[in-house]
């Protein structure tokens, strides 16, 4: 709003993606329900065997996945993208530091805000590179990647109960080979997401957007700046350190009140 002699000059504001929000507020409220239905069974012993079948895992693997993916989706829609890239990994080594000194037996190493604010680092010296990569090769090759690599953890290429090949076991050393996607054989986390494969989906979500930003302008030409999607406190997990089925969100969360999560735009 500006003055001058007088009179007011008044500017309206940009509307916000109603699509993306509803995505993120189903997300969110899907996360609520599935952590809510672990706290029933692993902590109040609900008798519920469907809640450790192939469905359950399904649903929490669909959370994490939107949760990425919209990660790299709303990147470039937002603005100051190293404070952004700075504050979320900031959050994610608060949290480690956290669990490590008061929660050790549900310590968290490389968790999802960790992942999250890796790529978005990383986005800021790529992403005038990737502008030059064709949207349709950028978004298959980002997505055979992330299915090439989903296994990585486990020392095999692959997808789930598909296996294309195994990894050099002596690749998977230390944290730092942790971080990048090979754990050693005594690394623990309840919340690890790795740079492979997850940075390929967050690259799927970049590429997506590109794909859709014609539509998206047609839509709505005076839309809003959206940031990433994050989650203080609380991380999806990857099922692969966790306790049966995974807490969904960590240690971290169960230490603020029940349902508390701060999705917000850095």
């Amino acid at each position: 709003m500006a003055a001058d002699s007088g009179t007011r000059t008044l500017v309206r504001p940009r509307r916000r993606i109603a699509s993306l929000d509803a995505l993120r507020g189903l997300t969110l409220v899907s996360m609520i329900a599935y952590h809510a239905c672990w706290d029933l069974v692993y902590l109040f012993h609900a008798d519920w065997d469907w809640y450790r079948g192939t469905g359950a895992y399904i649903w929490q693997q669909s959370i994490c996945w939107t949760f990425i993916l919209l990660s790299g989706f709303c990147f470039s829609l937002g603005r100051r993208p190293l404070r952004r890239g700075l504050t979320v990994f900031g959050c994610g080594w608060v949290v480690t530091l956290v669990t490590v000194l008061f929660m050790p037996e549900e310590q968290i190493w490389f968790g999802v805000l960790t992942l999250i604010g890796s790529c978005m680092l990383l986005m800021v010296p790529l992403e005038k590179l990737l502008r030059h990569v064709p949207v349709g090769v950028g978004l298959a090759a980002s997505a055979a990647l992330f299915t090439l690599l989903r296994n990585v953890n486990q020392g095999t290429l692959g997808f789930e109960d598909w296996t294309l090949g195994t990894v050099p076991e002596g690749l998977y050393r230390n944290l730092l080979t942790a971080y990048i996607g090979f754990p050693p054989p005594d690394f623990f986390s309840t919340d690890y997401f790795s740079l492979l494969p997850w940075l390929f989906l967050f690259l799927a979500g970049h590429f997506l957007r590109r794909l859709l930003a014609g539509p998206m302008e047609r839509l709505d030409p005076d839309r809003a700046p959206v940031s990433a999607p994050v989650c203080l406190g609380q991380a999806v997990p990857a099922g692969i350190y966790a306790p049966p089925a995974g807490s969904l969100w960590g240690a971290a969360g169960r230490g603020c009140p029940a349902g508390t999560v701060i999705w917000d735009r850095i």
